[in-house]
């Protein structure tokens, strides 16, 4: 067989890839002699940064890694902004790409598609960067980013290949059977002491990151047998389930919780990076723990980073959360529900200004579709969303406004988790500004027939960046934008599109959403502020 045909037959047969992200280039159609048989599911974007959104969605939905087929340059750098996104959330993707010639690398010499170093530029927002330059090096090489997402902190791994080896004859491994990894687990005297900790601890605290979303059982379980209150950031919503009395949600920098923070004796971290986009989102650095913490990663600089750690434990966080757990056997009694209760009654949520008029919108949405996956953009709802949404599960709330905070994700982001998980129904949620960075991947939506509703806040341009200039005296400029009629470009496109103004007119558009191609649904923001005026 030829390189290209072992690299499909590993990605299926070794490590069980059933679907794949790209768009057909002259530097990679040797790759797609190996997927005309079916042995893949292809789906084609129509644009590279599309491709790696719809893969993250993907990853974020199933669990697996999303994978994409790139050309050479160009494709390169339009997928660049996607894994940034991906390497800044831990999101497990494979990139494979096509680079020139072995004989050409590195000789500027005008080749269609030529970087200086392609490996350079990608290794910046991956894993690790690999130039396969041997065929019989592809099982170790592709055995090597699956380690990375099985065994490490997960994130891009990217693997380009010359394209004189496309075609060059490659043997089969001895075996297609990939091999067994185990996520490590952390040192047992390291475990006791964190468990005499929290034994002793008189006012506990647990936060809980995306690294947790494997074991969602160990969490619930040991935050009840701890009594502590528990927040989760934005990737770990749903870990608890809904209505879990000592969930304190994604709400970390908000002043009940960080005040709570502060307080706490001993806080327990465990698959979190406690970043900036989850504790801190007013940034002004003020989410401060006083008290002895303890941290569990699989990374360990992640351990000594951003906050000072007192014991730290490297190891997988969901294997960590079950061997914890053996260490309580019966339940402890603290109070912790009584304070998470005072600090939800003090946060107050669905009475804030800011966040009341999102509140009847997301009831909406929980009515027509509680099961549903929601991916966002970086959109007022969003921002929202953030602190009112809770889910059953996890992975079913993620979104752009974490980590890179990119634009253009919640589209294509939705339709890969879509694809990954068609028996939940999935809801993309987008403003009428980042609509524009990926509005091509209706057609993508259209043409695979994914029954994904496209929730569009259309508030007249550049909502949260007016509210920074007016906030901070700089007059408006380049966020007034006008916005094309989504009306027609979604007729244009073959999407199903509907305009609503307030909350039983959406009730009614979920309730004759189709179940074979998407809906597009038009929120005019400013009907919608009216309509809950004069209810």
């Amino acid at each position: 067989m030829t390189c290209a045909e072992l690299l499909i037959r590993l990605l299926r047969d070794t490590h069980g890839v059933d679907t794949v992200f790209g768009i057909p280039g002259v530097h990679t159609v040797a790759l797609y002699r190996g997927l005309t048989d079916g042995a893949l599911r292809h789906v084609t974007p129509r644009h590279e940064q599309g491709a790696g959104f719809m893969a993250d969605g993907y990853a974020r939905a199933t669990g697996r890694p999303g994978v994409c087929l790139i050309i050479t340059g160009p494709g390169m750098t339009n997928i660049a902004t996607a894994m940034g996104q991906a390497l800044a959330d831990s999101v497990p993707m494979l990139v494979i790409s096509s680079v020139n010639r072995r004989d050409t690398l590195g000789r500027g010499q005008g080749r269609l598609h030529e970087l200086a170093s392609q490996q350079q530029l990608m290794a910046g927002v991956s894993r690790f960067s690999h130039t396969l330059l041997d065929p019989a090096a592809l099982p170790e090489v592709l055995a090597r980013a699956f380690a990375v997402f099985q065994g490490q902190r997960p994130g891009p791994v990217h693997i380009e290949i010359p394209i004189d080896l496309f075609d060059a004859p490659a043997s089969p491994p001895a075996t297609w059977q990939a091999p067994r990894l185990y996520r490590p687990v952390p040192d047992p005297e390291g475990l006791t002491a964190a468990a005499q900790w929290l034994r002793e601890a008189q006012r506990p605290l647990v936060l809980l990151g995306g690294g947790c979303v494997a074991a969602p059982d160990a969490a619930r379980e040991l935050v009840t047998r701890l009594d502590a209150p528990t927040a989760t950031t934005i990737n770990a919503k749903g870990l608890l389930g809904r209505d879990h009395p000592l969930d304190l949600g994604a709400n970390a920098s908000l002043p009940a919780v960080r005040e709570l923070a502060r307080e706490a004796d001993v806080i327990l971290a465990v698959g979190t990076e406690l970043g900036e986009t989850d504790y801190d989102v007013v940034f002004d650095d003020g989410f401060d723990l006083t008290g002895r913490l303890i941290r569990i990663d699989v990374d360990a600089q992640q351990l000594v980073r951003n906050q000072t750690v007192s014991l730290g434990l490297v190891g997988d966080a969901g294997r960590s959360l079950e061997q914890l757990l053996a260490h309580f056997p019966a339940p402890l009694a603290r109070g912790g529900r009584e304070r998470t209760a005072r600090v939800q009654a003090a946060l107050g949520l669905s009475h804030d200004p800011a966040l009341a008029p999102f509140v009847p919108l997301y009831a909406a949405l929980e009515e027509a579709l509680p099961e549903a996956i929601l991916v966002g953009d970086s959109t007022a709802p969003v921002y929202a969303g953030n602190h009112l949404v809770a889910q059953p599960a996890p992975r079913r709330y993620f979104n752009a406004s974490t980590g890179y905070g990119t634009l253009g994700y919640g589209l294509p982001a939705a339709l890969g988790a879509q694809l990954g998980q068609p028996a939940l129904p999935v809801i993309a949620l987008v403003g009428d500004g980042g609509m524009m960075f990926t509005l091509s991947e209706l057609a993508t939506a259209v043409e695979e027939r994914l029954p994904v509703v496209i929730l569009l806040w259309h508030n007249q341009g550049y909502e949260e960046i007016r509210r920074y200039m007016d906030a901070h005296g700089v007059e408006r400029l380049g966020v007034d934008i006008q916005a094309p009629d989504f009306q027609t470009l979604a007729a244009g496109f073959g999407c199903l599109a509907t305009r609503v103004g307030g909350p039983a007119e959406l009730a009614r558009a979920l309730a004759a959403r189709p179940t074979d191609g998407p809906l597009l649904i038009e929120v005019d923001a400013h009907a919608w502020q009216r309509s809950l005026t004069s209810a």
